[in-house]
């Protein structure tokens, strides 16, 4: 979901904090984390742009095409792929490097450089590792970077060392503006990086949750879409489940009925009419259902199969779900002691975790934040506004338009998003159509279905 690129001058040991940035990647909610670089030294292109720093025989502007033409390759075939799936990559160097080695060093221009590398990967988060060159060139030539003569680069001197840290503050600084569309980039730093391994890992651990914490959207793809591809893995591990002859119907499995005949305008009633606010406020959670958090937790505990502890429920909830751990800790410490949760039997030897499972009552509503999660801003708005009125107008209300006007494309984008989701959990009612329109989610949203049990 998020490209991370780690950039500097050569031995300051950006590859160092890269490595330690995918250890630490490890303790979020990613489902996957992947480590690149470039140039790629395994792509034809990418030796070729390798070959061309080793030897210092192409033009500026020849070098700088061959590491666009990697990168845009890079970009497409490997980064955005992975990044649809909710995976986090890590770059060691990336467009940044290419606008201060070619378009400073080489004088091609920040403009020139950008411009030709406009099509490709912009960076969400950018750590910016800053180092004296004269320490930088000791790095490289005790070998701790460069084991052999044959791999050394042309700009591998002190002096050009200098103008590449010079340009990186300039153009991380105030002096110059990054051209579009870099400029969306989060950059940190520059984090110094002339001590220990231990403060490096403390400064980018610190940055990172930072980072995520403020819940950036991405940069490169539509983060609902990549939910989705989550959600869409979790239904198939629950189909995938085999269950013994004669065994219990496994409640938290897909099943068409999760609504249970009712509209889903009830269940967010309920929900709110069995939400103990002053316990909550006792024990540092949510006050009321609509918050992020508990959507996030209790609707991906609707789609687990079996039951739970805290590390994988917190495994399961991917980029957009994302909650940190300690507050998953709490949160579902507390749904156990207010009975939205149950207790199950580890059946493990020797092990402490404790397992927990989604009460049955709740489905209804678990399931149901999952389905409207594009919406759960808007509707928790119109709860503030509206603190009396009955749930059944909610949907109507957000998705209402003056005469004459037409609904606002991110209202139109959360309904076709809505019914993306409904397609991969099903509408709730057995045999009741997906609503397509916001018309038709007006009245799925507000409406039991028809009793037919007579017919």
């Amino acid at each position: 979901m998020y490209l991370i690129t780690v950039e500097g001058g050569d031995g300051s040991g950006k590859g160092e904090a890269a490595r330690i940035l995918g250890e630490l990647l490890q303790d979020f909610a990613f489902p996957e984390v992947a480590m690149t670089h470039e140039p790629r030294r395994h792509s034809e292109l990418g030796k070729l742009a390798l070959s061309s720093v080793k030897l210092g025989n192409k033009t500026p502007l020849e070098e700088a095409g061959l590491f666009a033409a990697d990168r845009l390759d890079h970009s497409h075939t490997f980064i955005r792929p992975l990044l649809e799936q909710g995976t986090v990559v890590v770059s060691d160097r990336n467009i940044h490097s290419s606008i201060i080695y070619q378009g400073v060093v080489g004088a091609l221009g920040v403009e020139q450089v950008a411009n030709m590398n406009a099509a490709a990967m912009v960076p969400d988060l950018v750590f910016w590792i800053d180092c004296d060159p004269a320490k930088a060139m000791r790095r490289i030539n005790s070998g701790t970077l460069r084991m052999t003569s044959e791999k050394q680069e042309y700009f591998e001197t002190q002096e050009i060392q200098t103008t590449i840290r010079q340009g990186f503050h300039a153009l991380f600084g105030d002096q110059q503006r990054v051209p579009p569309p870099f400029d969306k980039c989060h950059v940190v730093g520059p984090i110094m990086n002339e001590g220990g391994l231990d403060e490096l890992r403390r400064k980018l651990r610190k940055e990172l949750r930072r980072f995520f914490n403020r819940k950036p959207a991405p940069l490169n793809v539509d983060k609902d879409r990549v939910d989705r591809h989550l959600l869409n893995r979790l239904v198939h591990e629950v189909k995938q489940q085999q269950r013994l002859p004669g065994a219990p119907q496994e409640r938290t499995a897909i099943h068409t009925d999760w609504l249970g005949g009712a509209s889903p305008a009830h269940w967010m009633a309920d929900a709110e009419a069995h939400w103990p606010s002053t316990s909550a406020e006792a024990s540092d959670v949510p006050l009321t259902p609509m918050a992020h958090s508990v959507w996030s937790v209790l609707g991906t505990l609707s789609l687990m199969v079996g039951s739970s502890e805290v590390p994988r429920l917190y495994a399961s909830l991917g980029p957009v779900r994302t909650v940190t751990q300690r507050h998953t800790q709490r949160l579902v410490r507390w749904l156990l002691n207010e009975n939205w949760i149950h207790k199950q039997q580890n059946h493990v030897p020797f092990a402490d975790a404790q397992l927990f499972k989604l009460r049955d009552e709740r489905l209804g509503f678990s399931r149901l934040t999952l389905a409207v999660w594009p919406l759960r801003s808007a509707l928790a708005s119109w709860r503030r506004s509206h603190p009396d009125a009955p749930w059944e107008d909610a949907m109507g209300d957000v998705l209402s338009v003056k005469e004459g006007r037409t609904l606002s494309a991110a209202l139109q984008k959360a309904v076709r998003d809505i019914n993306e989701r409904l397609a991969i959990l099903s509408s709730g009612h057995e045999g009741c159509p997906l609503p397509e329109t916001a018309e038709e989610l007006i009245v799925w949203w507000s409406m039991a279905p028809p009793n037919h049990s007579d017919s």
